[in-house]
């Protein structure tokens, strides 16, 4: 029994095949792209998915599409990857990581802090803590100043 995409073609006919083998690579650029994130495999994919568009609306072959494949990856490649590298660049260097903002910033003893342990009030949040020093000895109530974080625990000194 043959199966056929529409009547009277098979799907190894060259105007069913070509479209296919195009979305199915352009599909599976794209799911490269999640494990790379250049953006390249991106830029292929969306040239592989142009090319088995072109090869389904205009019936071109295999040179044909992968002529214009060849020239969808490099516009792609030149034009929006850039743009896109760019802004995830951006992006990047505007995070500020939640433990920068708290080193320099101040802190309220909860309970006695010293050499060993004890712990601050940071905004809503309580941490561990220890003295920077490890020879000062703060008491609850009093405002100090994160020096550093190692772990989950924060060094202080008495402001």
């Amino acid at each position: 029994m043959i199966v056929s995409a529409t009547p009277g073609r098979d799907l190894c006919h060259p105007e069913v095949m070509v479209p296919l083998v195009w979305l199915i690579a352009g599909i599976a650029l794209l799911a490269g792209e999640m494990l790379a994130g250049e953006f390249v495999l991106l830029m292929l994919g969306g040239g592989a998915l142009v090319a088995a568009g072109g090869s389904a609306l205009f019936g071109l072959g295999w040179l044909g599409s992968t002529l214009l494949f060849a020239i969808a990856s490099v516009l792609l490649l030149v034009g929006v990857r850039p743009v896109l590298r760019r802004k995830a660049q951006k992006s990047i260097e505007g995070y500020v990581h939640h433990t920068d903002k708290i080193v320099g910033g101040p802190a309220v003893v909860s309970r006695r802090v010293d050499g060993h342990g004890g712990r601050v009030r940071i905004g809503p949040d309580e941490w561990s803590a220890r003295a920077f020093d490890g020879e000062q000895v703060m008491e609850p109530g009093e405002r100090v100043t994160v020096v550093r974080i190692e772990g989950a625990t924060v060094l202080v000194l008495a402001e």
